[in-house]
């Protein structure tokens, strides 16, 4: 196979990604058959198929593989997977699929180069810093010369040891991740130099403090302006630049935001580093918002609605599946009830024993059902009600908002249960609130209705923005606290600050395990 372009050999590229975030004071665990499954991504693919199952969905791999068969590469696939955020990887999951990565790459060799799609922020119960592990255990069998690039979540906690075994690391720039697809192809694009034998000197600075992911939007400042700003400093020398708000609740020492530059020689990368570095400390104060109490923030919500044309739409931002939670916390629920608020819906609820007790009531029947507050969060407790069977699905559809960006959804057995003027979408299998086919599929029109209460922190806004009168954070009890400095430390670095106004996070007074 050659390169149309040139006439010469087209490089063969092995391409595969394991895409985890760890919240690692989650509830649930990330076994091998979260993996399979995948949640709201693609289902685990292997060999030949793994290039159509991730085919025209907003992901990393999507984008370079396109980006590659537009330049003629020569792709060897190997294996692609994700699993909705939670707590640890277990370590029979990563000892498996990383197995397989690596050794499809060796049965590939002699390889140009090796492209991987990962997420950043993994952490195992055995290891903390999966990718850090999965990338040097791939140089080990490619050799020092073969280049080795991936990209990687806005969220990544980024590691000393993942600096120094990938020759180039690029991270998304947008949140919610509406360009997951575009840097995957940024990162074919930036691999074209390593190919001709360029290699570039790197430069890798952690912010001491860490960033609430409420506050972390692009839309919104201080990161509309700093990520706005990061295109134009890859002039002259410098060949890539990333700025990494990282995942705030993984408790080990590399946990937290960081930049990475990449240039023709040291002295550039580490001028164009420090000088990201700098924007990011001066804007620190900026990363701020107001948040609710449920029931003030329904409140609000049903007094913005009483002139609204469009829904008022809230954020359940500490039970995020996109984060960690199970989303199946029950306090945004008990405050719409409690105030009887009308045309209001929320989702999505993951509960398998309500969505399969609708299925044997049937649509239109009314039943008392327990939804919920499964997993002992403080301050959450199970909804008991009589609620009205609406609707009923087999939990199958396509998201088409920009996030999601078409993936495939298999949600389980799924339902919308009624209560008053509230009605609940209620799901087999957990997946982040981020697109509106996710209130379609068990028949409600979104932007029929008054309030909408999302389990998502920020990715919805991506689908939702467009027909929002407002957008209110709210914080029921949930496993994902707003603020960093709520969480139960004990392993972080010593001096790193748990928000960007503190405090300061000290070993000594760190929490009892």
């Amino acid at each position: 196979m050659t390169d149309d372009s040139t006439g010469t050999p087209a490089p063969r590229i092995a391409v595969g990604g394991f895409m985890h975030e760890t919240n690692t004071f989650a509830p649930t665990r990330a076994d091998y058959a979260a993996f399979e499954h995948g949640g709201g991504w693609p289902a685990l693919a292997e060999g030949p198929g793994m290039i159509a199952a991730t085919r025209d969905v907003n992901m990393g791999i999507c984008g370079f593989v396109t980006e590659a068969e537009r330049r003629g590469w020569h792709l060897v696939p190997t294996l692609w997977c994700a699993a909705v955020p939670s707590a640890h990887v277990t370590e029979d999951a990563y000892e498996a699929i990383a197995a397989r990565i690596v050794a499809a790459i060796e049965a590939a060799l002699p390889l140009d180069a090796v492209y991987l799609d990962l997420h950043g922020a993994m952490v195992c119960t055995h290891l903390d810093d999966g990718e850090g592990e999965l990338l040097a255990r791939v140089r080990r069998v490619i050799g020092p010369d073969v280049p080795l690039v991936a990209s990687l979540d806005l969220h990544g906690n980024v590691t000393p040891q993942m600096v120094a075994e990938a020759d180039l690391l690029v991270a998304y720039r947008t949140y919610p991740h509406v360009d997951m697809a575009e840097t995957g192809r940024r990162t074919a694009e930036q691999l074209v130099p390593l190919l001709a034998g360029q290699r570039h000197a790197k430069a890798f600075r952690q912010i001491p403090f860490l960033i609430p992911i409420a506050w972390q939007s692009t839309s919104m400042e201080p990161n509309a302006t700093l990520y706005c700003g990061l295109p134009e400093m890859e002039t002259g020398g410098i060949a890539s630049v990333s700025y990494l708000c990282g995942f705030p609740a993984a408790d080990f020492a590399d946990c937290g935001p960081s930049v990475l530059a990449y240039g023709a020689d040291q002295a550039a990368a580490d001028a164009a580093a420090d000088a990201l570095a700098a924007r990011v400390a001066a804007a620190r104060s900026a990363y701020a918002g107001k948040a609710f109490a449920p029931l003030d923030g329904v409140r609000e919500a049903m007094r913005i609605a009483a002139s609204a044309t469009r829904p008022v739409v809230i954020a359940d931002t500490q039970d995020n599946p996109g984060a960690g939670g199970d989303s199946n916390t029950t306090g945004m629920l008990k405050a719409l009830v409690e105030a009887d608020a009308q045309r209001a819906a929320i989702g999505v609820i993951f509960d398998p024993k309500a969505a399969a007790a609708a299925h044997a009531a049937g649509v239109g029947v009314t039943a008392e059902i327990t939804l919920g507050g499964a997993d002992g969060v403080a301050g959450d407790t199970p909804f008991t009600g009589t609620f009205e069977v609406t609707a009923l699905s087999d939990g199958d559809l396509i998201a088409s908002g920009a996030f999601y960006g078409g993936a495939r959804m298999r949600l389980g057995p799924s339902a919308c249960l009624r209560i008053g003027g509230v009605r609940v979408v209620v799901a087999s299998a957990k997946a982040q609130m981020a697109d509106r086919e996710m209130y379609r599929f068990v028949g409600i029109e979104p932007e029929e209705e008054a309030i909408l209460v999302n389990k998502s922190s920020v990715h919805f806004r991506a689908d939702f923005a467009p027909i929002a009168e407002t957008i209110l954070t709210c914080t029921a009890p949930g496993p994902m606290p707003l603020s960093p400095a709520d969480l139960p430390f004990r392993r972080l670095r010593p001096g790193i600050e748990l928000s960007p106004i503190g405090p300061v996070f000290d070993p000594a007074e760190s929490h009892p395990s």
